[in-house]
């Protein structure tokens, strides 16, 4: 056969023995109708400098009828085959550069040559399980950028991916050889594909959210046709407010600085009754001189419902409440709301007891003041039993009446709580280990906390079984 030979030529003589030096033809065997031989003829006819390939998959022979070029960095590999899948906690931040909130699910996760699949976390990715029209999401790994983060997430081992069309998503697993194959395997098959890529209008309007104005009319003159009259409207408006961005910033700075200068002190609102001190986080002894007590009434209140209703439950004290019900009846007293604590809301003893020991906790100064705590660490620390409780004794005495009384009272309640201890298996070393690092604890951890943290749980315990020689009868 010539190398001029024409389809007309080929679809005349369709001899499957002809041979030449100018050209190879193949034949396939199976091809029944005419027009499959033509077609197979036509795209095996090569010239004589060019090397003849090994035989492809059929399905391809025809990429030129779709507008493709390959170029010599494409992956060889078949796009279609599995490399791995498994499960991964995936979070999805951004669609299209627009920021979405973060919000952890697992998922099957499918890697091809090309791209990712998602599929439901209770759907294996086997077609025959799928339901008629169901479509996984699919993420482009051609041009993707994958990286390791950790200020996304606090959780560990995670890992970003971002794709051109601005998509960004958290990979992430606590097991640490799973993450690091499932990074190099992706990483791997991005690394495999080409980097270059026609623009389309959803990467169009990613790098417009990322360029400035010059760099935009460069990159659309360059890299981009004329964009349609809708996408052109949207360009202007993007570009109009890129350059009145900078003006809008420091228009906001501007006020916000003269309304913080003008604001008035925090001393001038409370000389006007519009802030009042507030009952946690205040000092015992400003709680106790508002009040006009030596004891905060909220204490004495939670002290009250417990004896009501909470001497007999179990792990009184110990068992924590309901977080976000704790914080709802701390804002309550803080606003020196009407405070019932027979209310249905507060029916859980273990709300009230929580609200009790964030009380105490979140006194800038704990009940045993930091000037004393040292002397009471040497006092525990002491041989002698009688000579330990005429220290601790003595060093009580020395507090302020504020923190005196409301200790008195405190302990005398605990006492109450230890003598239920067959009911509520609370035992005065329990309320030791709860309430010592609560109500004792120095200013500056300088040593063992381990060490402090014995010595506060022995003071509260010698304290609650030694309570009427500590807190006896004799004059205050």
């Amino acid at each position: 056969m010539e190398r001029s030979s024409t389809s007309d030529t080929a679809s005349e003589k369709p001899n499957p023995t002809h041979h030449s030096t100018g050209a190879v033809q193949m034949r396939i065997k199976n091809s029944n109708s005419h027009h499959d031989r033509l077609s197979q003829s036509k795209s095996m006819i090569l010239s004589e400098n060019v090397k003849v390939a090994e035989p492809i998959n059929r399905h391809r022979r025809n990429l030129s009828q779709h507008n493709l070029t390959f170029t010599d960095n494409i992956s060889t590999q078949d796009p279609t085959v599995v490399e791995k899948e498994g499960y991964l906690l995936k979070a999805k931040i951004a669609d299209g550069g627009k920021k979405l909130r973060k919000n952890w699910s697992t998922s099957w996760i499918v890697l091809t040559a090309r791209k990712m699949e998602f599929y439901k976390e209770s759907k294996q990715p086997a077609l025959a399980n799928l339901k008629p029209g169901y479509k996984p999401e699919c993420v482009d790994l051609c041009g993707a950028r994958i990286e390791w983060t950790s200020e996304k997430s606090s959780r560990k081992n995670v890992f970003q991916i971002t794709t051109v069309s601005g998509n960004e998503f958290l990979l992430q697993s606590d097991i640490d050889f799973i993450i690091l194959d499932w990074f190099h395997a992706i990483k791997n098959a991005i690394d495999r594909l080409p980097k270059e890529q026609r623009i389309t209008s959803r990467n169009l309007e990613f790098k417009i959210r990322r360029s400035s104005s010059i760099e935009l009319l460069n990159n659309l003159d360059t890299e981009s046709k004329e964009p349609k009259p809708e996408h052109r409207k949207s360009l202007i408006f993007r570009l109009n407010y890129s350059a009145s961005d900078t003006n809008d910033r420091n228009r906001v700075k501007s006020r916000l600085k003269k309304f913080i200068s003008r604001r008035p002190s925090l001393k001038t609102l409370q000389e006007k009754g519009l802030i009042k001190d507030q009952i946690f986080g205040s000092h015992l002894h400003l709680v106790c001189e508002n009040e006009k007590s030596t004891v905060p009434q909220f204490v004495r209140d939670c002290i009250k419902a417990v004896e009501k209703r909470g001497l007999d439950v179990d792990g009184i004290y110990r068992v924590s409440g309901n977080l976000a019900t704790i914080q709802k009846l701390r804002f309550v007293v803080n606003q020196e709301e009407k405070l019932n604590l027979d209310d249905s809301q507060w029916e859980d003893i273990h709300v009230v007891t929580g609200a009790l020991k964030m009380f105490f906790r979140e006194l800038p100064e704990p009940l045993f003041p930091y000037r004393l705590f040292e002397q009471f660490v040497e006092a525990i620390k002491m041989q002698d039993n009688a000579t330990r409780i005429k220290s601790i004794r003595s060093l009580v005495k020395k507090l302020p009446r504020p923190n005196y009384d409301t200790m008195k009272i405190l302990f005398e309640h605990l006492q109450k709580i230890a003598a239920k201890e067959s009911v509520n298996l609370m035992s005065t070393q329990s309320l030791g280990i709860v309430f010592g690092p609560t109500l004792l604890r120095p200013e500056k951890e300088a040593g063992n906390m381990a060490v402090h943290m014995l010595y506060q749980n022995q003071i509260v315990e010698l304290m609650l079984s030694e309570y009427s020689k500590i807190f006896g009868s004799e004059e205050d």
